[in-house]
């Protein structure tokens, strides 16, 4: 199948390296950065110059790119997918983007007789590199099936989570949780270590106890045990996701107030010269402030 992969960032590039391992002939293209295509044309695939040349080849688009303007700009743009987007042609978009914007995209798309699946994507990027990505999939359920053997060389657990707007709603919230808890992580440990504990004991008991949080397996261990913070998924991401999420709240009235004080946390981590390393900076952030450093067992900054 001729596949269009627009956005080869951390997460999009090991995507599309999976998309191509599965047989299918990709089309791409390069922004900032011609690194990126580059090593994916070393592996088969095809550069264009534009969204809109590469809508024309291919039967299934798939966007990830960084937030909502990028994807307004990769659809509505000169040289944007609308201009050559057909009937019976998929837009597979799989950004962290404000539902409003996706159903925008949809309606648009829908316009010129193509259709529309809303599926982000969380797993990192081991999950983008092994394909085992959670993809929530928001749309009508005959479009998923049809182009699932297309997610499943991306992702393991695929979910229909409602129509084109949902798998964003998914998203941002699963991406809410994910933040407040690095950050609740981050100052309890170390409160616990200002008091004396052992950071890798605290690790030991916690992780069968009710404190538990997924995100001390993927935070913990790798970066703020070791002090590294190469970006699996950068904090300025994060941060812009915590925003749609308060966005999104302010909207409907509804009070966040966790979400403002993670919003303030990463904005305040990044401002520290920190939003270009992994997220979990934040958590070491936190944790600075209380004049402890994880990755220096019972050991004060």
């Amino acid at each position: 199948m001729n596949i269009g992969f627009i956005g080869l960032g951390a997460m999009g590039l090991p995507m599309a390296k999976n998309v191509i391992a599965a047989g299918h002939r990709v089309y791409t293209m390069f922004h900032r950065r011609r690194a990126p295509a580059d090593e994916l044309a070393s592996l088969g695939a095809t550069i264009l110059d534009s969204p809109a040349a590469i809508a024309r080849n291919a039967e299934i688009v798939i966007t990830i790119v960084p937030a909502d303007a990028e994807l307004k700009e990769i659809v509505f743009g000169p040289n944007g997918l609308l201009e050559a987007f057909g009937r019976g042609k998929v837009l597979i978009e799989m950004t962290t983007a404000m539902p409003e914007t996706v159903i925008e995209v949809e309606k648009a798309i829908a316009g010129r007789g193509g259709r529309v699946l809303d599926a982000p994507v969380s797993g990192g990027t081991t999950g983008a590199a092994n394909a085992t990505l959670t993809i929530m999939a928001g749309g009508m359920p005959e479009l998923l099936e049809e182009v699932r053997p297309v997610l499943e060389t991306m992702g393991k657990n695929i979910i229909h989570v409602g129509p084109v707007g949902q798998g964003k709603v998914v998203k941002m919230v699963n991406q809410l949780m994910a933040a407040v808890n690095l950050l609740a992580m981050g100052e309890a440990f170390a409160l616990g270590v200002r008091c004396g504990a052992d950071p890798k004991v605290l690790y030991e008991v916690i992780k069968s106890s009710s404190g538990y949080s997924r995100m001390m397996d993927a935070r913990l261990p790798g970066f703020l045990f070791e002090g590294k913070f190469e970006p699996g998924f950068k904090l300025d991401l994060m941060k812009k996701d915590v925003n749609l999420a308060l966005g999104s709240a302010q909207a409907l009235s509804i009070p966040l107030m966790f979400g403002a004080l993670a919003s303030q946390v990463f904005a305040a981590a990044s401002a520290a010269g920190r939003g270009a390393e992994d997220f979990a900076a934040a958590a070491d952030f936190l944790a600075g402030a209380a004049g402890v450093k994880l990755d220096r067992a019972g050991k004060t900054a």
